[in-house]
């Protein structure tokens, strides 16, 4: 077996089609020699049609982020497929659609709550469930957008961003006496399922391809893919608590 991922066991949550990144990065996951797992909630008869498209089929675990009986329980239930993990993949985010659009004053919080439950607390409670399969080398990579603006439209997701890019940090600090890493990668604006269910997305569109240093795909998931396969493999033994961003070079540029 060879390739960056030779021999890893990754467990890679948010594959909704294959549009989503988290399909992306299962594919190339396999092209380079891992074995991925997937985990799907709520339509889990689609995600195992999606993980069929793999270059290897890959078995699919149902995994609500905010069940603490899925999380208790997922140790035992990936290990019906694998010994143990080196990596888990984050891809993970939902508001309800008061939180997005441009409703920040005016979402409850109710709604609020579930978005920082699923889309920023769910990384910690993630990589605990995990944990008792990894070992020191293991790595979370988890999926942000650039959390340090405020977007238009974007509003309490972006808060959740905020929360998550913190919470790596976090993680960060108190896995790494575990030799745990713990990343995100700050992908542009792409068309996948989570974009089309926020109303005015295509101000993002606009501005990222025209403005990018090194122009942007709206359907290209690969480069950020590749990123997240980066801070998987042993390529970065030294780096956590990091960002890295994948936009074409959009954040670095003033407005």
């Amino acid at each position: 077996m060879s390739g960056l991922l030779a021999g890893k066991r990754l467990l890679v949550t948010g594959v909704i089609t294959d549009a989503s990144i988290a399909f992306s990065v299962a594919k190339l996951a396999q092209e380079n020699g891992a074995q991925v797992v997937l985990t799907g909630f709520g339509r889990l008869s689609l995600v195992e049609r999606i993980a069929k498209r793999l270059p290897e089929p890959a078995p699919v675990i149902e995994v609500d982020v905010t069940n603490t009986e899925h999380l208790a329980s997922l140790a035992d239930r990936v290990r019906e497929h694998v010994d143990g993990l080196d990596g888990v993949v984050h891809s993970i985010g939902f508001a309800p659609q008061s939180c997005l659009g441009g409703g920040f004053l005016d979402a409850p919080w109710e709604d609020v709550a579930t978005a920082l439950h699923v889309s920023t607390f769910s990384y910690k409670s993630l990589a605990m469930a995990a944990l008792p399969l990894m070992s020191p080398g293991g790595a979370v990579v988890g999926l942000t957008f650039d959390a340090t603006k405020a977007w238009p439209v974007y509003d309490w997701m972006g808060v959740a961003k905020a929360g998550l890019e913190s919470a790596s940090r976090y993680l960060a600090l108190h896995l790494g006496k575990q030799g745990i890493r713990s990343n995100l990668v700050a992908a542009g604006p792409l068309r996948t399922i989570a974009a089309k269910s926020i109303p005015g997305f295509d101000q993002f569109e606009d501005a990222w391809t025209e403005r990018a240093p090194l122009g942007w795909s709206l359907t290209d998931q690969e480069p950020a893919a590749k990123a997240c396969l980066a801070l998987l493999s042993d390529w970065f033994p030294a780096t956590t608590g990091e960002i890295v961003h994948v936009d074409g070079g959009y954040h670095a540029i003033g407005a």
